[in-house]
């Protein structure tokens, strides 16, 4: 039998998604969870991993077990061993043809920036932070420049295991709300550090350091040097993939309410 669940995380304490051999990862914490919940080990499959630091509103996994349970049990039960950082927030018995990753049609992620003359504290390690004014029409004139299909060398980071730099941005939007902006993407799959890479190039240019166009050069360039350096992971959350409606799987939770801004639909 293969169960599908729905994982969101406060990403700050981890050492990211993936397990490490010091346990100190969400895969581990929550593995460890299903674990004596199941009293049978359970190994997990993820939609994608996220690194130190970033937040994840719907991670979404898979396992393969003979236990039998109701998903409700699935969901209270491994909540019940894990940190309060970490929460399961539905389960679903899916096909064996289900793969959390493979069958993911898109990815999104959602980055929380604050504008600020004064660092967060409230909002620490939940939001990226600036405290120089930014030019919304200007980052947005360099955000559709980024649309479509394109080798995102520049925006690579030299650990990225990826075959191909090679992706697709579908969606990239942009809006504020008061000290708040609010940076969302969507693709069919992103590079390793591709979106705080993206994010160091945008704030660029709503400084004024940079103009729009500036993007043009950095994407051509295929170049790591040529792009600005790789922003706070701080305000990144993954807000989880895609799947076909014939999956049956919800595509939000509960945290997507908790951001500022528009909930991603």
């Amino acid at each position: 039998m293969r169960i599908a669940l729905g994982v969101s995380y406060l990403g700050t304490a981890y050492q990211g998604w993936q397990s490490q051999p010091s346990g100190q990862t969400v895969q581990d914490r929550l593995e460890h969870a299903l674990g004596r919940f199941a009293c049978v080990p359970l190994h997990t499959l993820c939609a994608g991993r996220t690194d130190a630091g970033v937040h994840g509103l719907m991670q979404v996994v898979h396992f393969d077990t003979d236990v039998q349970r109701p998903s409700i049990s699935w969901v209270r039960g491994t909540n019940a061993y894990l940190p309060p950082d970490i929460a399961v927030q539905w389960a679903q018995v899916v096909p064996d043809a289900f793969h959390a990753r493979a069958s993911a049609q898109a990815r999104r992620y959602v980055y929380i920036l604050l504008e600020s003359p004064v660092r967060p504290s409230l909002e620490a390690g939940r939001v990226g932070w600036t405290f120089r004014p930014l030019d919304g029409a200007a980052m947005q004139s360099a955000a559709v420049r980024l649309l479509g299909e394109h080798d995102f060398s520049s925006f690579r980071a030299a650990a990225c295991q990826a075959l191909s730099p090679i992706k697709t941005i579908e969606r990239l939007e942009i809006t504020r709300q008061g000290a708040y902006w609010r940076f969302e993407f969507q693709a069919n799959a992103f590079l390793h550090h591709m979106i705080r890479n993206i994010m160091g190039c945008l704030l660029a240019v709503g400084r004024g350091q940079q103009p729009p166009q500036w993007i043009e050069q950095v994407l051509a360039a295929r170049s790591r040097d040529a792009a600005a350096p790789t922003f706070a992971a701080d305000g990144l959350y993954f807000a989880g993939p895609l799947y076909a409606a014939h999956w049956g799987l919800p595509e939000s939770t509960a945290a997507f309410c908790s951001l500022p801004g528009s909930v991603i639909a």
